[in-house]
């Protein structure tokens, strides 16, 4: 039996989510797209996940697409109909993405070694990254013709301003993890022998704190990308209203109060 293409392991509330094909700097295929769609579902019905941690094994976390997978090599036989790149967005990627960005728990990426094309869009559509000092970030689109996918476009200007991002996405020069920080394109950039152990610190400490006011705080950012001041101040109160109501508020007010550290529950 073959090995699982993502590796799944628990420590006390944190998921760690690890793409488990080294050979090809885990590379994606549409098998690999499925069983890490799977295992976020998964992860997503879990009540008792409260932070989700991705990292790749091996020496990368992710080349991007696998360009020799069935479903996106091109043919080069004259004549040969061109493959629907749009149609494998929208079957695997777009999916992918949208998971990701909508998990009910906060996701942390820990990248170690290079995260390319479609592999950096997945490490940036986290909530929190960080990178290995060896680590990379590659833009690789237009090195074959093509432009920024899995929500590359989006993540990309809003991470590090337009000019940043033009310069990034057009040139597709390899970024180091340490000038990743500088300009802001992720978290933190650690020590590659101390990665997996601040990543899972991080993700326990996100564990601990109030899930639906983490994951709630990412929505509406996101959201206020698209609203002018008025409608971030309605888009505010309408969220406030809803946590309020919630146990994690009651139970934060009274550690603070006491004097003691809350212990959050709501997810």
């Amino acid at each position: 039996m073959s090995e699982p293409l993502v590796l799944a392991s628990r420590s006390g509330a944190v998921q760690t989510l690890t793409l488990n094909r080294p050979a090809a700097l885990n590379s994606f295929t549409t098998a690999l797209h499925a069983q890490l769609l799977a295992a976020l579902e998964a992860a997503a019905a879990d009540t008792s996940v409260r932070c989700v941690v991705l990292t790749g094994a091996g020496r990368g976390f992710c080349a991007g697409q696998d360009l020799a997978d069935p479903a996106v090599a091109p043919d080069t036989a004259p004549g040969a109909a061109a493959k629907d790149l749009g149609d494998v967005i929208e079957r695997f990627y777009r999916p992918l993405c949208l998971r990701l960005r909508s998990m009910p728990v906060p996701v942390v990426a820990a990248v170690n070694g290079v995260a390319a094309g479609a592999g950096a869009s997945i490490a940036l559509g986290c909530d929190l990254v960080l990178a290995g000092r060896s680590a990379s970030f590659i833009q690789a689109f237009t090195k074959i013709g093509l432009l920024p996918d899995s929500g590359g476009t989006w993540l990309l200007p809003r991470l590090v301003g337009r000019a940043n991002a033009l310069g990034l996405a057009l040139l597709g020069d390899k970024l180091s993890a340490e000038d990743a920080q500088r300009i802001g394109l992720i978290w933190r950039c650690v020590e590659d022998d101390v990665l997996a152990s601040e990543a899972l610190a991080l993700a326990q400490r996100l564990a601990a704190m109030p899930t639906q006011a983490l994951v709630t705080t990412r929505a509406a950012l996101d959201a206020a990308l698209a609203l002018d001041w008025p409608g971030a101040l309605a888009h505010e109160a309408a969220h406030q209203r809803r946590l309020g109501h919630a146990d994690d508020y009651r139970e934060g007010v009274r550690a603070f109060t006491e004097k003691r550290p809350p212990q959050f529950t709501d997810r």
